[in-house]
């Protein structure tokens, strides 16, 4: 949690101009759930009514300074803004109320310092928040000299705040390198997967609709899964296997958020590229919150960023348990299903089974004890459940990679599965 120096958390302001854009109400629910999730304790949220942001502090100088006021008396620590502030509107702001000010993206790259727990999620959190600091040198204000205090001064980039525009620049760059050379072995692993025929199926969704629980639930991953934002930033990956019998990778991703910062999906592109290179995609979504479908328009959005808008997708809806009914039609591209109960997996293992292109027929073959060979190329590149000897040959129940069905076809007794 975030701490003041008196032990306690930070008391702070949500505020916002709506200017019909966006549903700000949806909007500033969704900020103040990532305060929380930062540790701080919002006491107050103000907004108003715009045509278009002011210029030099977002909302009207009479608003800043009821809100001024507020803070003063309710001993207010922090104003957190619904938008993304340039350095010149931070100093204005600051100025005017007499507190320290951040914005959404500082917010939730705060969010990320505190969840980053290994090598790569630690260089992409630091690379977003230099990026997001470099230009804002300049007109940071106060800021400068509150290194530690709270929210927004958070994490791997902290310490440069008070450094040059040339040392972050250097920074970056060496930032850059090494995550490309993470990316380089990551491409890697993804063409061999690919070369040895591994079909992957990526989790991914809006954040805290339960992805790490869903896969947990699927295959004791151990994934650390709580009820708050981007409780999990790493990509995951575990074996599945599939009604007909095939195994996939199943991937779990990092979550995402509406009105998601430009500069932050560049930083996580890596990880997210885990989704952009998979066979199948889960869209998860919480039906309990009402806002399925933007939850769903959201990550559609991200996937076509990414270029993946060709990979099928197929959409779940979690949380079932805590819905009377579906708000979503039921087909072979939705699932209902509960991560917490289990229920719905078997539709959605079949559902996705269906959904992937067959690489593999389970078939039952009389083979011949003069082509017993067949049988180890069967295995090699397939399963078998099980094998019987006749007296023409050997019955075999398998699992055949569809780039063998000419050679073992005419010994097929009959199709299983498909």
């Amino acid at each position: 949690m975030i701490e003041t120096t008196e032990n306690k958390p930070q008391r702070v302001v949500l505020i916002a101009a709506d200017t019909g854009e966006f549903d700000l109400e949806v909007s500033l629910a969704e900020l103040e759930e990532l305060a929380a999730t930062a540790g701080a304790e919002v006491v107050a949220k103000m907004t108003q009514k715009r045509a278009a942001f002011e210029a030099a502090t977002v909302i009207g100088k009479g608003r800043l300074e009821e809100a001024a006021a507020f803070c003063k008396d309710h001993q207010i620590d922090l104003l957190i803004f619904d938008h993304e502030l340039s350095p010149a509107q931070v100093r204005n702001i600051e100025q005017l109320c007499d507190i320290a000010v951040i914005d959404r993206t500082a917010l939730i790259l705060d969010i990320f310092a505190q969840r980053a727990v290994t090598a790569e999620g630690k260089l992409q959190v630091e690379l977003a928040q230099l990026r997001y600091q470099l230009p804002r040198l300049a007109g940071l204000g106060s800021v400068l000299s509150r290194l530690g205090g709270g929210i927004g001064t958070r994490g791997p980039g902290e310490s440069q705040l008070e450094t040059d525009r040339r040392h972050i620049r250097r920074r970056i760059t060496a930032l850059q390198e090494q995550l490309a050379e993470l990316e380089k072995r990551r491409g890697l692993l993804r063409s061999r997967r690919k070369k040895d025929g591994v079909t992957t199926v990526a989790i991914v969704g809006y954040t805290n609709v339960g992805k790490s629980t869903l896969l947990n639930a699927l295959t004791d991953a151990g994934v650390l899964a709580e009820n708050k934002l981007f409780a999990t930033l790493d990509p995951t990956s575990r074996a599945l296997t599939l009604p007909d019998g095939r195994t996939v990778m199943l991937v779990d991703t990092v979550g995402l958020v509406r009105r998601l910062p430009h500069h932050l999906v560049e930083a996580f592109k890596s990880t997210l590229e885990e989704a952009a290179g998979a066979d199948l995609l889960w869209n998860v979504c919480d039906i309990s919150s009402g806002e399925a479908d933007e939850q769903i328009a959201v990550t559609k959005k991200l996937m076509q960023e990414l270029g993946a808008q060709e990979i099928p997708m197929l959409t779940v809806l979690n949380k079932c348990d805590l819905v009377s009914e579906a708000p979503l039609p039921i087909n072979d591209q939705t699932a209902l299903i509960s991560a917490r109960t289990g229920f719905g997996f078997d539709a959605l293992l079949q559902k996705t089974a269906k959904a992937l292109a067959p690489t593999h027929k389970r078939l039952t073959l009389l083979i011949p004890y003069s082509k017993t060979g067949l049988i180890n190329e069967i295995m090699q590149e397939g399963k078998v459940f099980s094998q019987a000897y006749e007296a023409d040959g050997t019955l075999v129940d398998a699992l055949v990679d569809c780039k063998l069905l000419h050679k073992v076809a005419e010994y097929a007794q009959h199709q299983q599965h498909t």
